[in-house]
């Protein structure tokens, strides 16, 4: 199946357009495979195993790296082939029923071998989601689900640092924004204490991976967390009060929270900042909050 990633040096698209689908691929991961199973990967791949210079052979070198990321991945031990044709896209992969897997490598990455590990990072992570039958609707939604995956579970730092662009040219691959890659990777920094941008060749990298982890910082400081900003609770209070005078009155969707009135009282409803389930809880004021699905502990002030 082709992954539809551009190879041609079009122009980048920046930004966080594809935010919604992103959160929506980590609470589906969270979900699958369990807190405990999204901590297997708190060691992201080493930079060694995915290292390829033009003094190696190119189809064992591409096999090398392709069996270190099946390891990272806790793949079972199959054979992965990969090979190098002409074709319109990065690459693409078969997901046959095994034990093998065959890879096709664009033809550009004979001669772009710093790559191969992007490349490939992606596509076996592809035959990760096969094997967990995890999948979204649509082509689209579906590549953004194995990038966000890809970067979550500690390969995909290799896909933002093949992020290059200059004056004259770019290159990108994968279906998310450089941004939206360093804002997953914050996000698996911020749960594993780790520092992805250490390992970044390119100067574009690190940029877009420092607007991306301003973005996840924001969500851990939003109403109703304790921690967050003076303007932010000022807003959410000023909410809290309507809609207890309203009762009758709909969610407002340019905050990230939302009100619902019961018989047991004024609840209010928002995403956990980690996994990005929504969570349900009293409004009672200052309260300890548990994640249900990721577990993570929230401090709120409701």
């Amino acid at each position: 199946m082709s992954d539809g990633r551009s190879v041609d040096g079009s122009p980048v698209v920046h930004g966080f357009p594809h935010l919604d689908t992103v959160r929506a691929a980590i609470t589906a991961l969270y979900r699958r495979i369990s807190p405990d199973g999204v901590r297997r990967y708190a060691t992201s791949l080493a930079p060694a195993d995915a290292a390829f210079s033009d003094a190696d052979d190119l189809h064992l070198g591409a096999q090398r790296v392709a069996r270190a990321l099946v390891q990272h991945l806790h793949l079972p031990e199959a054979r992965v082939i990969v090979g190098f044709r002409p074709m319109e896209h990065a690459a693409s992969v078969e997901l046959a029923a095994g034990p093998e897997y065959f890879i096709e490598l664009n033809d550009r990455f004979r001669t772009h071998r710093r790559d191969i590990g992007a490349a490939l990072a992606h596509e076996i992570t592809h035959v990760l989601l096969h094997r967990l039958g995890l999948e979204f609707p649509g082509t689209r939604d579906n590549e953004i689900l194995t990038d966000t995956v890809t970067a979550y579970l500690g390969a995909g730092w290799l896909l933002l640092d093949a992020f290059r662009e200059d004056a004259t040219s770019s290159q990108k691959l994968g279906y998310l924004t450089p941004e939206e890659f360093g804002y997953v990777l914050a996000e698996r920094a911020l749960v594993f204490g780790e520092d992805p941008s250490v390992w970044f060749t390119s100067p574009q990298a690190y940029t877009a991976y420092r607007k991306g982890r301003d973005r996840a910082g924001h969500d851990h400081h939003r109403p109703p967390l304790a921690s967050a900003g003076w303007a932010g609770r000022r807003r959410y209070a000023k909410d809290r009060r309507r809609a207890g005078e309203h009762p009758g009155a709909g969610p407002d969707p340019s905050v990230p929270y939302a009100f619902e009135n019961g018989s047991a009282g004024l609840r209010v409803s928002f995403a956990c900042p980690t996994c990005h389930q929504r969570i349900r809880v009293p409004v009672r004021g200052r309260v300890r909050v548990r994640c249900g699905l990721c577990r993570t502990v929230l401090e709120c002030d409701t």
